[in-house]
């Protein structure tokens, strides 16, 4: 009895004209005697049904549960602090202070690239690590200033300040880092850190590459004391007008140039002597972790014996230093954001989010993959979120995930995120109780240790080539990313990279070609030995000794089977192997990216342009008069008659393999229906059977079936009655009755058997009645039926499609075996 929806539905529906069987699954009302596919002897009927749209909205709808866990995931941290122990504690221990002397430096003179007083990157430094252990899924990532995105916020600075010269520095960067932080914790709460997914390894490894090269570019008038040029200009006009004030250097270049030389030097020296003493390795990596802070202590203690007088006196010191830099938090106050401000700086937006983005997920993705542990990217977004919103309540700028920090951290044993607070209370104590030094601190040295830290961003010759190697088309996206940078800024290297990257995938997608498939047998071999299974009941004897008779990998499995290869051997097989169409009129076609409106047409022209040079017209005499032909098909010149010698076959069936295709769209299935009837008037008065193999979506089996897919479609319209031939996989159900199971139970039994036997060899018994398999009713009966040959009658089977859909099929074998068991029935 139907319920009261579906009878409202249905009236509904006939208001409206709306046909609700607009199909019919088995193609003809006229089939009889019978001869339904709906029903299959000696297995299990299975009738596939069709996924609802309340289906689908139940699927997409959060339960409590994952309502729950939603909110229980935003706090990843919960999961492992209860089980914190001392050994945690001492990795966290080491790595965080370690990574506290290297960001405490490196904090401030990144805040110089941000055009920003340099107590504003320990205040970023210390909110960014503070915050993020609480919403972190990587233990390894330390967010904090960076010099990439301290020098757009740098560029952000400047320009509203053209625009607004009244709005302090430190405001603007302050409401870019709340702005910016908003939309990420946004994509984060939405869970959309797969659109990440979207920037490619190349766009990254460019932007790198060019930001570095900017930066480092920009640094070099302050590592050698010249002044003049504007270092905010292109990087190749940075580059120029350094060359040109080249001989106005001053005293800061000794300072700049050795201090550079000096972290170099002890990297190399380090990295050398780890290898030569591979038991002390642990001890040169933190001198070289830690070489930052040496190199900034030396150079505070000359600098201290150089201006101690001048500081007293009030005078210009020897060489540049950082001055003063007050005690505490002395910016920390509610953050100010105007629409004022927010309109001034919202052209860069997309370049400040893309940067805050592409770095740490990166980084944290590949630290993840080195120390066997996954990220949640949209966690990672939440953090970062996080951060940023709240960072400038205590005078924080926009900061993200560091490259060289995280590699520290990473290498120092750090064991949980809580390592973060630990370089908290390290860069809390530089706060309050450096200050004092840090006057002496020369810019050159900081110019230096800058230049340093972004060498390790340039992306070396030898990954550019393996990139080259795995992906040509990606190099010139990689140098075009790297050339748009130097010449013009990083936020246009970033859009372009990001833009040509896009327009690659799209081309791709686009102009994807399928391929024709044709049939190969193949035989299995080891070494040069075929793996027949006749050879087992050869007679040895007709082999020599050092030739042992080879046996399939499985006992039961025949070694020789069909294949199907791309015709054209595109996919690397080789050539030699002559491969044609399975059978004359029948053609198998795989799609390569999938099957949606960017590509079908050049799918589908494809399949259309090959069948016609394939095959010839069924009917020849199709169009009676040369007026009834269509422009482009005007036949043969005035005179002349249809080739008779042509021995082309008809078109018959094709079979399309969707194993690359997970969902299709209105575009997609429509074209696909023109090409049905294109094909079907090509091959009147016969029709073109469609078969579908390697179908893994329900919603893409609904489509093709809506679409009159799937099932038989009647010959002719003379009301004739043809039979037609359904052939179904069938598989066994499987459990203690299936022929597998039984033959492991066999196995087993030989097993114990051999066993026992050696046994009774060594002790001199003689072997008992019930050893042999003829006292095992169970074993006569498995070793009668041939276990994975047939089918025997222990076993139950049932079909793997649904009954209703007797032309997808899950395999390109039982396509093939279909369409020829039709073609067949059509002969006869």
């Amino acid at each position: 009895m139907a319920s009261t929806t579906t009878k409202v539905g249905h009236a509904l529906a006939k208001v409206l004209g709306i046909d609700l069987h607009y199909r019919s699954e088995t193609g003809s009302d006229r089939v009889t005697r019978g001869e339904s596919a709906f029903s299959i002897e000696s297995a299990d009927t299975y009738v596939e049904r069709e996924p609802t749209a309340a289906e689908w909205f139940r699927e997409i709808t959060p339960s409590r549960h994952d309502v729950v866990q939603y909110f229980v995931r935003l706090f990843p941290f919960l999961q492992w602090i209860t089980r914190y122990n001392v050994q945690w504690l001492i990795g966290d221990l080491v790595a965080g202070i370690t990574v506290g002397a290297v960001v405490v430096p490196q904090s401030m003179a990144y805040a110089k690239l941000a055009q920003l007083p340099v107590e504003y990157g320990l205040y970023s430094s210390f909110m960014g690590v503070l915050i993020y252990w609480f919403f972190a899924t990587s233990k390894d990532i330390t967010i904090g200033p960076v010099a990439v995105l301290s020098t757009v916020t740098g560029n952000v600075i400047l320009k509203v300040h053209d625009k607004l010269p009244d709005v302090p520095a430190d405001m603007v960067a302050s409401s870019l880092a709340i702005i910016g932080g908003s939309i990420v914790l946004f994509m984060g709460l939405a869970r959309l850190g797969w659109i990440v997914e979207f920037i490619t390894l190349a766009a990254i490894s460019a932007f790198m590459t060019g930001s570095a090269i900017n930066i480092a570019a920009g640094q070099v008038p302050a590592l050698m004391g010249i002044t003049g040029v504007k270092t905010r200009e292109a990087t190749y006009k940075v580059i120029i007008n350094t060359l040109k004030h080249l001989g106005s250097s001053d005293l800061n270049a000794a300072i700049g140039l050795t201090a550079l030389t000096m972290l170099y030097l002890i990297r190399f020296v380090c990295g050398y002597l780890a290898k030569r003493y591979p038991s002390k390795q642990k001890m040169f990596f933190f001198i070289s972790t830690l070489r930052t802070a040496f190199v900034i202590l030396l150079y505070v203690l000359i600098s201290y014996l150089c201006n101690r007088s001048h500081r007293a006196n009030g005078t210009k010191p020897i060489f540049s230093t950082l001055g003063k830099v007050p005690r505490g938090f002395k910016h920390a106050r509610v953050p100010v954001v105007t629409t004022e401000i927010i309109s001034a700086f919202a052209s860069d937006l997309p370049s400040t989010v893309i940067v805050l983005l592409i770095e740490h997920i990166s980084i944290s993705k590949s630290f993840g993959r080195v120390n066997n542990y996954t990220i949640d990217p949209s966690q990672e977004l939440v953090a970062i979120g996080v951060t940023n919103v709240l960072g400038p309540f205590l005078g924080a700028y926009p900061a993200t995930g560091s490259f060289s920090r995280t590699a520290i951290k990473s290498k120092a044993g750090v064991r949980t995120p809580f390592a973060g607070v630990i370089t908290a209370i390290v860069v809390l104590l530089a706060i309050y109780a450096l200050p004092a030094m840090f006057w002496y601190i020369p810019n050159a040295a900081l110019s230096g240790v800058i230049i340093h830290a972004v060498g390790d961003l340039i992306t070396p010759p030898n990954t550019v080539y393996q990139f080259w190697r795995i992906s040509p088309l990606e190099v010139p996206i990689f140098f075009a990313g790297v050339i748009v940078t130097i010449f013009s800024s990083i936020e246009d290297g970033i859009y372009t990279t990001v833009a040509i990257s896009a327009a690659l995938l799209l081309f791709r997608i686009c102009k994807a070609r399928g391929r024709f498939l044709g049939r190969a047998k193949i035989h299995s071999v080891i070494g040069d030995h075929l793996l027949d299974p006749d050879v087992e009941n050869k007679d040895k004897s007709e082999y020599p000794e050092d030739k042992p008779v080879r046996k399939s990998p499985a006992e039961g499995e025949d070694s020789v089977r069909d294949v199907f290869l791309p015709i054209d051997h595109q996919d690397g097989s080789n050539p030699l192997i002559e491969l044609e169409d399975p059978y004359p009129g029948i053609f198998i076609f795989r799609f390569s990216e999938g099957f949606n409106y960017p590509n079908t047409n050049h799918y589908l022209d494809q399949l259309v342009d090959t069948v016609f040079k394939k095959t010839r017209r069924t009917n020849p005499a199709t169009y009676g008069r040369p007026g009834d032909r269509p422009w482009n098909d005007p036949g043969p010149r005035r005179g002349k008659e249809v080739d008779p010698t042509d021995s082309r076959p008809t078109l018959k069936a094709i079979i399309l393999d969707f194993s690359s295709v997970n969902n299709v769209d209105l575009t997609s299935v429509q074209n696909l229906i023109d090409v049905r009837n294109q094909l079907d008037r090509y091959a009147a008065p016969d029709t073109v059977d469609w078969h579908f193999c390697h179908i893994n979506n329900r919603w893409t089996k609904r489509a093709l079936a809506a679409a009159g897919f799937g099932y038989y479609t009647p010959e002719s319209e003379d009301g004739a009655v043809h039979r037609w031939k359904p052939i179904f996989s069938v598989a066994e159900i499987g459990g203690e009755a299936s022929a597998a199971a039984e033959a492991e139970a066999r196995e087993n039994r030989m097993a114990r058997k051999a066993s026992r036997a050696t046994v009774q060899d060594i002790e001199g018994l003689a072997p008992s009645s019930d050893d042999t398999s003829e006292s095992d009713p169970f074993e006569r009966e498995l070793t009668q039926s041939k276990a994975y040959g047939t089918m025997h009658k222990a076993t139950r089977i049932a079909v793997v499609q649904g009954l209703n859909r007797p032309l997808f099929h899950v395999d390109i074998t039982a396509a093939l075996n279909s369409a020829l068991a039709n073609v067949h029935r059509k002969a006869h």
